[in-house]
């Protein structure tokens, strides 16, 4: 089963205290973000990963703080998370509105898409959303996500195949 990785998100400003739009206790899930990535480069498993790019007056400021301007620390990737992978900036919520992702999933073919980042209930939501219309399998790797709202999170999880960190790296 051709398999892809898919990387929501995992940028400075989301997952450290001093990030401009920190995802609380998102530090916890670092190790995880970084053994899947770095599963994946030593498996040459294809690797898209997703990074919010915005201008400095972006209308997404106007809901939400500023915060992964592009070129900023903040909009960085913490150096464990570095490996190889194909990058889809993106200026909305939704990484669907990158025009150039549906013609990169197009020429992975992948059958199974293993998805983890942050926002659970926002981007990611987003992300798998997107995903599922592939008809491909999507796994959530329910201990490398991190939500802002639980109640949230747990709703968009259920029905949801879910996985782990653990049981990926072993596949």
């Amino acid at each position: 089963m051709r398999t892809v990785f898919f990387d929501v998100d995992t940028q400075i400003d989301f997952l450290f205290p001093a990030g401009a739009l920190y995802v609380p206790g998102a530090e916890r899930i670092i190790p995880n973000l970084a053994r899947l990535n770095q599963f994946a480069a030593r498996n040459r498993i294809p690797l898209i990963s997703t990074m919010d790019a915005h201008a400095e007056n972006d209308p997404e400021f106007r809901t939400w703080p500023a915060h992964c301007v592009a070129g900023t620390v903040g909009q960085s990737k913490p150096q464990s998370l570095l490996v190889q992978q194909h990058i889809v900036e993106k200026q909305a919520l939704d990484c669907f509105s990158n025009p150039h992702l549906p013609a990169l999933l197009d020429s992975l073919h992948a059958e199974r898409y293993v998805v983890y980042g942050v926002v659970t209930e926002i981007c990611v939501l987003h992300a798998v959303t997107g995903l599922l219309k592939t008809g491909a399998r999507v796994e959530l790797v329910c201990d490398a996500v991190m939500h802002l709202d639980e109640a949230a999170a747990e709703r968009m999880m259920s029905g949801l195949n879910l996985t782990t960190t653990g049981e990926v790296c072993r596949a």
